[in-house]
């Protein structure tokens, strides 16, 4: 069984007694460690990663977060080195933040990494930063989980002030920015009385007037220093009385008041969903697309299990005991025996401009030989599963244009006339020419995300994508 210690970040928020009953409840944590009221961030995550540790995972959670469901089991079967974990987000919608469960060597690698100077990445986001910093030369990747826990809701009006002047020097960048408009873009209009939306609205407008867009990262830091002062002066100013003390009566009544709500984590009852694209039609995107709106997907997953179960003709994987489905070439010599083995199952046809597909796949193949030496059996793994893939789907280990153009040509044609008589179970859309949730959130009956479409592919594709979804926010 897995040692789980926790790690409880608080200053002062409204909801930090509520949230730290429920982690003790859903966590179950061997240890708890609580950090109290260190600012800035930079110096609590210092603190934080000087705590001595026993233990395999430590589960970082901010009391801004109000977690509903178990975590314990799920975390007792991860080995993933770093999961982050999707909430439910009282202004952003659905997203990943605040709690975030680590593995012991990565927190120990954080741990021994000197903080950047003059890094403003490290200023705005030091937990990251340092993360990142660590996991890149160990070649770790991060996982994504979707959990029941709600974030940002029912906290004190500072501390929304605070947030989101904070945001707003988050937002610097396009994409960040990209995200915040969509997300303003959905806030209701403040009545005459103050709620949530009219406070952060004005910690926004305020932080662009008083730190300019080229500040640097010692100013910036500085703004962030004072930013509890910042916001009484601003309240006091605009005379906003703050709230009262939160209670767990208050959460019961509300969750009582909104037994409807969409609910995202492991009690969420949902189809799994399997992507049957090609690789290079926006599977990657798709998989993004589908933890925003609940959906925990593997992507081309590469572990011993998989390989040994596809390999020996078994559909009823182990993997998809923890996950909701799968996406890219895992899926498409199997997708027919997955319908089968997993009844009500959605599935999504990603499909992309042929000619732009081959030359994407000629770039994506160059170097990456189905056969070479290892003594890595991670990699001997990895090697086998693209062996196997790469002969079921392709029929060939290496790029070969005129044999791709006809595989992809015939996957098309056979999606589309295994499921001629199921339409309600087939969604095609091409990602790569700008479609997005407007298709896929409907199809899954999911409402629309207050956030863009997680789309990687190049400038003018992610220029379509953003018209499409800002008209159909304002629909």
């Amino acid at each position: 069984m897995a040692k789980i210690d926790l790690v409880f970040r608080q200053i002062d928020e409204r909801t930090r007694s509520v949230a730290l009953e429920l982690a003790k409840r859903h966590i179950r944590p061997d240890a708890i460690h609580i950090i109290d009221d260190v600012r800035p961030f930079t110096e609590c995550v210092n603190q934080m990663l000087r705590i001595p540790h026993d233990c395999d995972y430590v589960v970082y959670l901010d009391a801004d977060c109000l977690i509903l469901e178990d975590m314990r089991t799920m975390i007792e079967t991860f080995d993933a080195a770093y999961i982050d974990s999707y909430v439910s987000d009282r202004f952003r919608g659905r997203l990943h933040c605040g709690v975030h469960i680590t593995r012991i060597d990565l927190v120990r690698k954080m741990a021994s990494i000197e903080p950047p100077l003059d890094d403003m990445k490290y200023v705005l986001r030091p937990e990251s930063r340092l993360r990142n910093l660590a996991m890149k030369p160990l070649r770790m990747s991060k996982q994504f989980r979707n959990f029941d826990i709600l974030h940002d809701h029912f906290q004190f009006y500072r501390h929304v002030f605070m947030k989101y002047a904070l945001r707003e020097l988050r937002s610097r960048n396009r994409v960040q920015r990209r995200r915040l408009d969509m997300a303003m873009k959905r806030w209701p209009e403040s009545a005459n009385g103050v709620d949530d939306f009219m406070v952060a609205r004005h910690a926004i407008d305020y932080t662009r007037r008083l730190v300019s867009k080229t500040a640097t990262p010692a100013e910036v830091h500085a703004f962030i220093e004072a930013l509890p002062e910042h916001a009484k002066a601003e309240l006091d100013r605009l005379g906003i009385e703050e709230k009262g003390e939160f209670t767990m009566a208050e959460l019961e009544a509300w969750l009582e008041k909104n037994e409807h709500r969409q609910q995202y984590g492991a009690s969420d009852d949902k189809p799994k969903v399997f992507g049957l694209g090609l690789s290079r039609t926006g599977t990657r995107s798709l998989t993004g697309a589908l933890q925003i709106l609940g959906w925990d997907t593997s992507h081309y997953p590469i572990d011993e299990d998989t390989y040994t179960e596809l390999a020996n003709g078994q559909y009823d994987l182990t993997l998809l005991k923890d996950y909701d489905g799968l996406t890219d070439i895992t899926t498409v010599p199997y997708y027919q025996q997955f319908d089968q083995a997993y009844p009500g199952s959605k599935f999504i046809l990603t499909v992309r401009d042929k000619e732009s597909w081959l030359r994407s796949c000629q770039n994506h193949w160059f170097n990456r030989p189905a056969f070479k030496q290892t003594d890595d059996p991670d990699e001997e793994t990895h090697l086998l599963v693209r062996q196997l893939l790469r002969a079921a789907v392709y029929g060939c280990y290496n790029f070969v244009p005129e044999r791709f153009s006809w595989v992809y040509d015939r996957h098309v044609r056979e999606v589309m006339e295994y499921f001629k008589d199921r339409p309600e179970d087939l969604l095609i859309i091409d990602i790569c020419n700008g479609e997005g949730f407007e298709k896929l959130a409907p199809f899954l009956g999911r409402p629309l995300p207050a956030q863009p479409f997680p789309h990687k592919g190049n400038v003018l594709t992610q220029r379509v994508s953003e018209a499409r979804a800002t008209a159909a926010v304002a629909e």
